[in-house]
């Protein structure tokens, strides 16, 4: 099961960019071209041309600017605290400023959040670094805060399943995972990525 943690509340699709660092703008598949061609279409001065833009427009681009700062810092902080638990790197979803650039308005980075069967040390251990990605930005989204919640109801129930195994330690192997089963029963109606925004 996967989860995506983001930091945008009208997303609509979102860009994969495996290796977003030092990219400005353009899509994923050709982020160097699209770089290219929108530097062409502001007027072929790098950021684009601020000359010929009204007051409003400009106003609309440090806006833009400072989302497209937040988002990339809100995801870059996601995707150091899951680590390993994450599943590629941060997708973006852009929107074309008044100088012809493209800037990110939102993003999401997608972790794993299944439990690990029959290990609840090892689920435990999870639960806390899905909690900690989750909560990693400055300013969490709500969708954010539901992925901890749910990380911590996956932290619960590896506890009652370390304290079943401590209680009964010659116990069966249906004692020690059954918590386990149920989760996973409870997780097929589940879908297998969250959409996340703020």
């Amino acid at each position: 099961m996967f989860a995506a943690i983001s930091s945008s509340a009208n997303v609509r699709s979102a860009i994969r960019l495996p290796d977003w660092s030092g990219v400005r703008g353009g899509d994923a598949k050709d982020g160097a071209a699209a770089d290219r061609s929108s530097t062409a279409q502001a007027g072929g001065q790098p950021g684009g041309s601020t000359q010929n833009l009204s007051e409003d427009q400009l106003k609309q681009l440090e806006s833009l600017r400072k989302r497209d700062r937040e988002v990339r810092a809100h995801e870059a902080a996601h995707q150091a605290a899951a680590g390993g638990l994450a599943r590629g790197g941060a997708s973006f979803s852009y929107q074309r400023g008044p100088d012809g650039q493209q800037y990110a308005i939102g993003g999401e980075v997608n972790i794993d959040t299944s439990p690990v069967p029959g290990n609840p040390s090892a689920t435990l251990a999870k639960a806390t670094t899905i909690a900690r990605a989750a909560l990693a930005p400055a300013e969490p989204s709500g969708q954010d805060r539901q992925v901890a919640a749910r990380a911590g109801q996956m932290a619960a129930q590896a506890l009652a399943e370390l304290t079943l195994q401590h209680a009964n330690p010659g116990g069966g192997g249906q004692e020690k995972t059954g918590l386990f089963k149920a989760v996973a029963a409870a997780d097929q109606d589940r879908p297998a990525a969250i959409d996340l925004y703020a």
